[in-house]
């Protein structure tokens, strides 16, 4: 129960829902009781004559106590005197009580539904937002070790099944069991010995469903994280769709969705064949029980000296027959909270996942970038791989530093530290001579800004894509930065210009039309220091010419860290950082490694045939 504690947690205050839902569930339960009730003065009525006795005893209103006795009173009274004046009056006055009861009733249960639905749509907007939240401060290493569909799922299929388990839960706890204690205190009214016969039957059945629904745990949690591996694949192919068919592929992967596909498949069943175990053996139990009742009861009936009416056995069953539906809905519920349950841990370990980068108690403002970036001593290691060692770098400001070397040497790692998508394991990075660590991440990340070659673009219009984080951006600026992008010309043949919406990651425009849109975000948001990530390698040579183009009217004035295999891009940088194995093993200007004709560097230009 302490998961459902948790997850309860998110629709604080409770009691604003809960008061008002355990009200009128209390109502509605009252009023099906007495639209039962009715039943044995209606049976009186139609088939047993009025002894003078009665007659006698409700001539006259009974003295008011807040009692059941006199309300009992009371209503006998009401039907005498219409009995009296005309029969048809009595029977009219019993029809009209049974239709108010029952719409009072529905009443009563809608209201208490719409509070209910109050507390599980917002327990699923918090939720989700909640993950959302902490899905997006949780550090990127996460995301490389975790597959995207899973968090979808957690984000969709775990979030309903919890909402549909909180209203379950509430229901067992504040609804069902209030049903059936009112319809008890009925029976028990009717005839004590015949309901304290039902109390000995009914728990063989309980002991038996608990027992199945306990299984279900398990067998929900292989259905989510089925349905999150179901999610990846769908994704990876979508996304992958012409590497698939080209590679002729198509087989391989229909055959790896089929699989999971048929995992999920044995998993519900298995999943589903306890779940339904459990009503079904609920409503077989009920009718079983009900037998007993007819068979005890129907002797009491026919023994002279038991004191129970015909009448008030048949209300009798007819009221046991609505304890069925609170306890069929109780079994039903425990099912759904095992379910929930499951859904719930899955999203707890999220939410519980430490956020391993965050802003420190005293952090301060990165107000404006002055003087140089330095990183001294800088190591870094990712799941006990060492990727840098001791890396010792000034990047002073309005220069242009490059980063080359093979793959894999730590050049995109530098240049996601000094934004703190991850953390340094060794050594600091300063900028302006204060640790990183020790500005708000916010105020740090709004000084730069980053072009990469994995082009990352939404399904949404080009000035959105454009002026993405700022709501207040005008046409203008935006314009603006296109044009410095060399992106207007192309931007203005779209169908709609700026208002085209480009398609999922801009699959509707070219890659460099792509590309130089990324440079355009990153010109309007005017960063004091640029990123640039392998910016042109997958472009074509005439694309690659526009977009250098781009690049250098970005670059112009601005701090520069630049990440490239084409060393015909940096030949004007002001210093050249050659790495490998993590370490620097040369610096210097274009000019001054290539004249050194040796080293790394010099083989990079011989096998490029850069001069």
């Amino acid at each position: 129960m302490n998961t459902y504690r948790r997850l309860f947690s998110y629709v604080k205050p409770l009691g604003k829902f809960i008061i008002p839902f355990s009200f009128f569930t209390f109502a509605a339960s009252l009023f099906s009781l007495f639209q039962f009730a009715l039943i044995i003065p209606l049976l009186k009525f139609l088939f047993d004559p009025v002894s003078t006795a009665d007659a006698m005893r409700y001539a006259s209103p009974p003295a008011f106590s807040f009692s059941t006795g006199f309300f009992k009173d009371y209503f006998y009274y009401l039907v005498s005197n219409f009995k009296q004046a005309n029969p048809v009056y009595a029977l009219y006055f019993l029809a009209a009580t049974i239709v108010l009861s029952v719409i009072l009733t529905n009443i009563c249960r809608y209201i208490a539904q719409r509070f209910l639905v109050n507390t599980r749509t917002l327990l699923v907007k918090r939720l989700r937002e909640a993950l959302f939240d902490k899905i997006n401060r949780l550090q990127l290493g996460y995301f490389t070790r975790e597959h995207k569909g899973d968090l979808i799922s957690r984000l969709n299929t775990d979030v309903y099944g919890v909402e549909s388990a909180a209203s379950s839960s509430l229901e067992v706890i504040f609804k069902e069991p209030v049903s059936l204690i009112l319809y008890f205190i009925g029976l028990f009214a009717i005839s004590a010995k015949l309901t304290l016969f039902t109390l000995i039957i009914i728990p063989i059945s309980a002991f038996a469903i608990a027992a199945i629904t306990k299984k279900l745990k398990k067998e929900a949690k292989d259905v989510q994280a089925s349905a999150g591996r179901l999610l990846t694949i769908i994704d990876e192919t979508l996304m992958g769709m012409r590497i698939i068919r080209s590679f002729n592929a198509t087989r391989f992967m229909l055959k790896r969705f089929s699989q999971e596909n048929d995992f999920y498949r044995k998993a519900s069943l298995a999943s589903f064949k306890k779940r339904e175990l459990a009503p079904s053996f609920s409503e077989a139990a009920g009718v079983i029980v009900v037998a007993c009742i007819l068979v005890y009861g129907g002797g009491l009936v026919l023994s002279a000296n038991s004191g129970l009416e015909a009448s008030s056995f048949i209300a009798f069953i007819a009221i046991f027959s609505q304890v069925i539906r609170p306890a069929k809905a109780i079994v039903t519920a425990m099912s759904n909270i095992q379910l929930g349950q499951a859904a719930g841990e899955r999203i707890l370990e999220i939410l519980d996942k430490p956020v391993e980068i965050a802003d420190r108690p005293n952090a301060v403002e990165l107000e404006k970038f002055s003087h140089s970036i330095e990183l001294q001593d800088v190591s870094f290691a990712y799941h006990e791989r060492q990727v840098l060692n001791n890396i010792n770098l000034v990047i002073k400001k309005g220069k242009t530093i490059a980063l080359v070397g093979p793959s894999g040497v730590g050049k995109s790692t530098i240049a996601d530290l000094i934004p703190r998508f991850y953390e340094a394991t060794g050594g600091r990075i300063l900028i302006d001579g204060v640790d990183v660590c020790d500005y708000k991440m916010e105020s740090l990340r709004s000084q730069m800004s980053f072009v990469t070659q994995e082009i990352i673009l939404f399904n949404d219009t080009i000035f959105n894509n454009i002026a993405l984080g700022n709501p207040n951006a005008s046409m203008e600026d935006v314009i603006a930065a296109a044009r410095v992008a060399n992106a207007h010309d192309f931007i203005m043949e779209t169908e709609k210009g700026y208002d085209t919406v480009i398609g999922d990651r801009g699959i509707r425009l070219s890659g460099g039309q792509r590309q130089r849109l990324s440079i355009a975000r990153a010109v309007f948001k005017n960063p004091a220091i640029l990123i640039l990530d392998e910016a042109t390698s997958a472009l074509d040579t005439e694309s690659e010419k526009a977009v250098q183009e781009a690049l250098n009217n970005l670059m112009a004035g601005r701090t520069t860290l630049v990440i490239a295999h084409r060393l015909s891009t940096i030949k004007e940088a002001d210093e050249i950082i050659v790495m490998q194995n993590g370490q620097i093993v040369e610096r210097g200007t274009h000019y001054d490694l290539v004249e050194a004709e040796e080293g790394i560097y010099y083989r990079l230009t011989q096998m490029q045939k850069i001069a």
